[in-house]
């Protein structure tokens, strides 16, 4: 075992099921999914639209609950939280990263970066050192004054990498992050995305797209709702290559 993962799972799903209800017809989007993921790895869930992927990112995001099962984020049993539990767990353990950024056109870098940090109560004078120390780290702390229109789609994405990064979360989501990049900018996202992970991060990344997924050290393929593949990224390669 990897010594980050010593201290046991970041994230443990149970026999978790989201059921919907849509002009009375039931839909099934997550059919008794059990998955582990420890702490240090680098795992992406891959599926097609309507598998069920975000369904289960949503509830690994705790953005939403499921209709039975367990999961524990952390040890912490996130299926019974109240709303502002879960909005507490979310700003104190989950860095998102989003396909559209999500920056605010009103702030700047730095102003948005901090975001998380204002919400979690830091004060000023911390979350200003914390959030440049997030800009730095992606490259863009002399551009902390710029408005995210005067920024390429890449350093957008940046700015929202260093905003996931500046709680210093537990776990970092990331949905889709380069599916509104081009080729080379997307080979720059992911590579920084591989460079997190060797420093230590936990990544869980959602995404359609086979190619990406392989990116990742471990594959979770979801079809219908339920998982059908979880294994390394080699075997996973190995699958697609023949066909199946």
């Amino acid at each position: 075992m990897d010594d980050r993962q010593q201290d046991g799972p970041l994230i443990e799903l149970r026999n978790i099921h989201k059921i919907y209800y849509l002009g009375g017809e039931e839909v099934r989007a997550n059919d008794d999914i059990n998955l582990t993921i420890h702490r240090g790895e680098f795992v992406a869930i891959v599926g097609k639209s309507g598998s069920g992927k975000s369904t289960l990112m949503n509830i690994i995001g705790a953005l939403d609950v499921p209709t039975d099962g367990e999961y524990l984020l952390g040890g912490e049993d996130v299926g019974v939280m109240s709303d502002r539990q879960l909005a507490h767990i979310r700003n104190k353990m989950i860095g998102f990263i989003f396909q559209q950024y999500n920056l605010l056109p009103k702030l700047n870098l730095l102003e948005n970066v901090e975001l998380p940090l204002l919400y979690a109560g830091v004060g000023s004078g911390e979350r200003r050192e914390r959030a440049m120390a997030s800009l730095k780290k992606v490259g863009l702390e002399e551009k902390w004054r710029n408005m995210p229109n005067q920024l390429s789609g890449g350093q957008q994405q940046r700015v929202s990498i260093a905003r996931a990064l500046a709680g210093s979360p537990s776990l970092i989501l990331a949905d889709e992050p380069t599916g509104a990049l081009d080729s080379k900018t997307s080979r720059d996202v992911l590579n920084f995305l591989k460079q997190l992970n060797e420093e230590g991060n936990t990544i869980v990344m959602i995404t359609h797209d086979n190619s990406i997924a392989m990116e990742a050290r471990r594959v979770v393929r979801i079809t219908d709702g339920q998982i059908n593949f979880d294994g390394d990224v080699k075997d996973y390669a190995a699958i697609i290559q023949a066909g199946n």
